[in-house]
């Protein structure tokens, strides 16, 4: 990589345009070192798992698979070979593989084998297909014994750099202007706005926002906060303005909001191009990947015969393996240089089919790192729309921001940050966002007013605390309950807060984890589920509580009482029958969901007044805006109610009659 310029190389920058260019520098300057910093520290945590422990405790974190087999083996796109594996044990226990991350085939036969490096195409929860860029499986592939260890993903930190580089170097550039302009160095410029311009279907905030990014000539911002149709607003953005422009590209840290933007522009009958690797497995997500629509090209028949004829002279070069004499090695030698052939021919057709799904694409939809791949190398666009924003680390957003002439966010500040491992980067200001920063640019943003999730009670802590009480609840959801008849207590009131001050409720760290659980709050919220099942008569929800009609979520900050809980109503009889309908995750498991029911568990109980995880408020205006209809919280005021945040949250439970004792439960 080239060698960063220093500070004083680029003084003509302070020299020429003041003070607050050599400020904007040096917070570049800074981010580059704080970016260090957290790759160090995540390599350390990486490192943790694997040089400092063994196989089994690896298994355990969810970090390697073994033993495993392979299934199949085939020739894939470019020079690389796919590869299906599956593990033997273990079956359907939890881990941290998933799509596009980088993994390594190991042999515990043949330790001082060198491991094969490849990327996660397609997981399941047993099976993997990995994409390996070598032209044949080495023999030792043959021996069992065989695994598979998540690699250190260093590739996220090299592109995070360049594009830093980039940014900092920019002079009498569009991407020099537009750093200025993020920067608050220059103003941002917007054409006339069409006032003709109104989409059906949209509110007003809405039809507002659409407005303000297609006059934007350097940057227009969506802020969406909870259930008031961001996405939806993006999507109808993306179509006007591909009146005007041929290409967009489209990207999202969140590989799940790529997904979903991807589905959404697909039904409105746009050519979409997925590129990496999709975190939901859905026919309307697949067929827009570039394997599926090179699988679906005219001319895949022709390549995918050539494809079979080399595969079949790599098996018959494999037939010689490790004794024999000179002719069969001629003969191996042969079958290699003919399979290879075949290759460079069936190159020159894919890379022919490859060329026409990336022009026809209208938009190209990825997360940034990919954004910045071998295949996006020489691609510049008028226009990037970058969704989920506040999520994104600003050296993540200046990779695809560095090939385009204006940009486009969307997200909400007072949602989930960027995840920091390390606290010192942390608290340097890593985690301040380029979303964050423009949110202060004059007249760049239009905030989505209407929401359309939850009821009124529900919005209105969030609103007063996060949103200056801007929000308001559409009519078609600002009234809505589980039951309307006052005689089904548990169902007729939006918002339960259920305090277990008093009640002994003691929190419990898991030694290995170093994760919180409270297993008698647990308890608590189980039974207090059990009796909300039990009081709705069978048709009072449409579809009957059992049908598809409602969906109940519950919610900790702590993944150890996520696990407790899992556990808990996997073994409940009664809970058996709702299994189907319940799905239980972290706070972020939940980000950009919804459910007719929300339970929380907030699990802090102790002397100390210690709240951990719950002092990050951005985190449980996530959970508490998840509930359509009904929302529960349980906790402790005891040990939460000194801080600000949750004494608001506690006198505001009081003031719309939601506060009751754990003891009215017991």
């Amino acid at each position: 990589m080239k060698k960063n310029k220093s500070f004083q190389e680029t003084s003509d920058y302070t020299a020429a345009d003041g003070v607050e260019k050599g400020n904007a520098l040096g917070r570049l300057f800074e981010l580059h070192r704080l970016l260090k910093i957290e790759r160090d520290e995540d390599f350390e945590q990486y490192k943790s798992h694997f040089a400092r422990n063994n196989i089994n405790y690896r298994k355990e974190k969810g970090v390697t698979w073994y033993p495993i087999i392979i299934t199949n083996t085939e020739i894939g796109l470019g020079e690389y070979i796919s590869v299906d594996i599956e593990r033997t044990t273990n079956h359907n226990e939890p881990h941290q593989f998933s799509g596009g991350k980088n993994v390594a085939l190991f042999s515990n036969q043949h330790p001082d084998a060198k491991q094969l490096n490849g990327t996660i195409k397609i997981i399941n929860p047993n099976k993997i297909r990995l994409s390996l860029s070598i032209d044949e499986l080495p023999d030792w592939c043959d021996d069992g014994k065989l695994g598979i260890n998540l690699l250190f993903d260093e590739t996220s930190y090299k592109e995070m750099d360049i594009a830093l580089e980039k940014v900092i170097n920019a002079k009498n550039t569009r991407l020099a202007h537009l750093r200025d302009v993020m920067y608050g160095l220059l103003p941002p410029a917007f054409e006339k706005t069409d006032e003709t311009i109104h989409i059906t279907g949209l509110n007003q905030s809405q039809n507002n926002a659409v407005k303000k990014i297609l006059a934007a000539k350097d940057i227009a911002i969506i802020h969406g906060p909870p259930g008031t149709g961001k996405t939806t607003t993006l999507v109808q953005a993306i179509r006007q303005t591909l009146l005007s422009e041929k290409q967009i590209l489209v990207c999202s840290p969140s590989n799940t909001a790529v997904d979903l933007l991807t589905e959404k522009l697909y039904r409105e009958g746009i050519n979409v191009l997925r590129l990496g690797n999709p975190a939901r497995i859905s026919e309307d997500v697949l067929v827009n990947t570039l394997d599926a629509k090179i699988a679906a090209h005219e001319s895949f028949k022709d390549l995918k015969n050539c494809r079979k004829l080399a595969d079949e002279y790599f098996r018959m070069a494999g037939k010689y393996k490790r004794t024999f004499g000179k002719e069969e090695r001629e003969q191996r030698q042969l079958y290699y240089m003919e399979a290879r052939k075949i290759l460079g021919e069936a190159r020159v057709l894919e890379d022919y089919i490859l060329y026409e799904q990336f022009d026809k694409a209208q938009v190209i939809a990825c997360t940034p790192v990919v954004s910045a791949s071998r295949m996006m190398r020489d691609k510049q666009f008028s226009t990037v729309f970058i969704d989920e924003a506040a999520q994104a680390l600003e050296p993540l957003c200046w990779i695809p921001i560095s090939r385009s002439n204006r940009v486009v966010f969307a997200g909400d500040h007072f949602q989930l940050p960027p995840t920091v491992k390390s606290k010192k980067a942390e608290d340097a200001g890593l985690k301040e966002t380029l979303f964050e920063r423009t949110m202060h640019i004059e007249n760049a943003s239009v905030m989505l007013n209407t929401q359309y999730r939850m009821n009124e009670v529900i919005m209105n802590f969030s609103n007063k605390q996060f949103y200056q009480n801007n929000l308001i609840a559409d009519v078609s959801v600002k009234d809505a309950v589980l039951s309307y008849d006052e005689n089904d207590y548990l169902l007729h009131t939006p918002f339960d807060f259920i305090d277990t001050a008093g009640c002994g409720f003691a929190e419990i760290i898991n030694p290995e984890s170093l994760s919180t659980a409270n297993p008698e709050e647990a308890t608590l919220l189980i039974e207090h589920l059990k009796s909300v099942l039990q009081q709705a008569p069978p048709l009072s929800w449409g579809e009957g509580i059992k049908g598809r009609g409602v969906t109940i979520g519950i919610i900790s900050p702590y993944k150890e009482q996520v696990q407790h809980l899992t556990n808990r109503i996997n073994e409940d009889e009664f809970l058996k029958n709702y299994l189907s309908q319940i799905a239980v995750k972290t706070i972020d498991g939940f980000q950009g969901q919804e459910r007719d029911i929300i339970y929380i568990s907030l699990v802090r109980c102790n002397d100390a007044l210690e709240i951990g995880f719950l002092s990050d408020t951005r985190r449980m205006n996530v959970a508490l805006t998840r509930a359509r209809k009904k929302l529960v919280v349980i906790g402790d005021s005891a040990t939460f109610g000194n801080h600000p945040f949750y004494k608001n949250f506690l006198d505001y439970a009081d003031s719309v009659k939601a506060y009751k004792s754990a003891w009215e439960f017991l």
